[in-house]
């Protein structure tokens, strides 16, 4: 007797969901509470467990279709895998057995003992994540504490380590697949990895219908994280040459050809390129086109970037500033300031600096809104927008009024770099009570900043640039900037949004403000 599989409860405020990944195929067999599929809401993630064992027999809704609260979204038969196609028994019987016979054997082969791989804890303030990469694959060997796989959330990628020198035995969480805090990833067994990868190298298609996501393209095997890179930069694969088992292209193969540019599609692809290319196609003639799934960090920036426009009353209040003091500033004494502190001179340590103190004039500025309720905070937090590969991130300096200039600098520096190496923490990202973007490094001449919620407001700074200015009844060129504030109408009001622009001003101005706090 079949018996439905149906969709969880939703709560009162979420309406219906889609159905993110089926974990089992028709055919497959399930064990009793074995995660069967999961379902996406605007909220959260819900996971349908198998309400007994038995064999799944029916899928009901197709993964992205949208389902109701307990809508039946497939069918449990009786048995324990017995119902797969007539013509592939056979097939599937002997593959079940491998796959027996390589667990109960791993251990033995490789001296050690199994762990389960699993995802890292998230902070409460994340949900899931995504499996971004696997950078190793089943048999492959690594050693103790080599990177696995990538974790991609909405604010950080997370990195899982191996728990000892062997290889995985099995991936249960393929790439692209929604994961929970401390989530089965693989299963890893310790010393294994020789016996692993000739059984693979000697059975290439059994690990392919084991659900291994290689793909070959022309004469080239393809990595799924490999795959990935190739399509991101439309890359020729025929031009990349695989450091793997069999030939097979890594990423790491993927990221070198990405470096050295050996493998960019330059001119109009010929008939075998054009084949290679299957990862990324493209429209017949001279209008190419590619499809690439958006980041979980680009959905989460399109989604508070929205949110802020649709629940803030947002304005913007714009003046200039003559950075003639400044820039002789840093001319004067940037040598000096580079042997003393080991990092140059920028701009935005001024910045940061004017911000904080015009903070302190101004606390509506500096406040936050939760629900009807106004927060004002007693120092100040400001975050720094930096700009990477994967999209906008805003790590914090903290307690940036006691911080000198010199704190300030080093402080950018690093978030910079760690930024793009996805290596900023998550705690790094969280509590900010103002934020400064600097769209002048890329040519800005004026913006208008989004604020980034739950805070009331945010600088915007532009590109420097010579303009004839009336100084003394005399007409002198000068480096001129402008700067924008925008800010959330509901707390702060117009007056103070322009003094405190205005006071930013000042302090840049006549740096010595700074100094004499005045």
């Amino acid at each position: 007797m079949a018996t439905d599989i149906k969709a969880p409860t939703f709560p009162e405020s979420v309406a219906e969901g889609s159905v993110a990944a089926w974990h089992k195929k028709p055919g497959d067999s399930v064990e009793r509470d074995e995660l069967i599929v999961e379902i996406e809401t605007d909220k959260v993630v819900l996971e349908v467990l198998a309400p007994e064992a038995g064999v799944l027999s029916e899928v009901l809704a197709e993964e992205g279709d949208t389902v109701a609260s307990e809508q039946v979204l497939g069918k449990l038969g009786e048995g324990a895998g017995d119902k797969p196609a007539a013509k592939d028994e056979g097939k599937a019987d002997a593959k079940s057995a491998k796959q027996d016979d390589a667990k109960a054997d791993a251990p033995a082969a490789g001296g050690g003992q199994q762990h389960e791989v699993k995802a890292p804890t998230f902070p409460e303030s994340i949900q899931e994540g995504t499996v971004a990469s696997w950078n190793k694959q089943v048999g492959e060997a690594v050693k103790r504490d080599e990177v696995l796989a990538e974790i991609e959330t909405d604010k950080v990628v997370l990195e899982v380590v191996a728990p000892a020198d062997g290889a995985l035995t099995e991936i249960k969480a393929e790439e692209g697949s929604q994961v929970t805090s401390e989530q089965v990833l693989a299963i890893f067994a310790e010393g294994a990895g020789g016996e692993a990868g000739t059984s693979a190298d000697a059975e290439p298609a059994a690990s392919a219908d084991d659900g291994a996501s290689d793909e070959k393209v022309g004469d080239k095997i393809l990595a799924p994280a490999a795959r990935k890179l190739v399509a991101e930069h439309d890359l020729d694969v025929s031009r990349i040459e695989g450091t793997g088992k069999g030939g097979r292209i890594l990423k790491e193969d993927v990221q070198r050809a990405v470096k050295e540019g050996s493998a960019s599609k330059s001119a109009k692809a010929s008939g075998g390129a054009a084949k290679a290319a299957a990862a990324a196609p493209a429209v017949e003639g001279e209008r190419p086109e590619k499809r690439v799934p958006m980041s979980r960090l680009r959905q989460t920036i399109a989604k508070r970037l929205v949110q802020a426009q649709q629940t803030a009353a947002m304005l913007t209040t714009y003046n200039e500033v003559d950075m003639g003091a400044v820039m002789d500033l840093r001319a004067q004494y940037k040598d000096t300031f580079v042997k003393t502190h080991d990092v140059k001179l920028g701009f935005m340590g001024f910045f940061v600096k004017a911000a904080s103190e015009a903070l302190k004039r101004f606390p509506d500025v500096n406040a936050s809104i939760d629900g009807t309720d106004i927060v004002y905070h007693g120092y100040q937090d400001i975050g720094v927008a930096v700009s990477t590969d994967r999209g906008l991130v805003v790590p914090v300096l903290r307690d940036t009024d006691s911080m000198k200039i010199a704190d300030v600098e080093k402080g950018i520096v690093d978030f910079g770099k760690r930024a793009r190496d996805g290596k900023l923490g998550i705690d790094e990202m969280q509590g900010g009570t103002f934020t400064i973007t600097n769209g002048g490094i890329f040519g800005s001449l004026m913006s208008t900043p989004i604020i980034n919620p739950p805070q009331t407001a945010i600088l915007g700074m532009h590109k420097i640039q010579e303009r004839p200015m009336a100084v003394n009844g005399k007409v002198e060129i000068r480096p001129m900037m402008y700067l924008a504030v925008s800010y959330d109408h509901r707390m702060i009001d117009g007056k103070d949004a322009v003094q405190f622009l205005v006071t930013i001003k000042e302090l840049l101005e006549d740096p010595a403000r700074l100094l004499l706090d005045i």
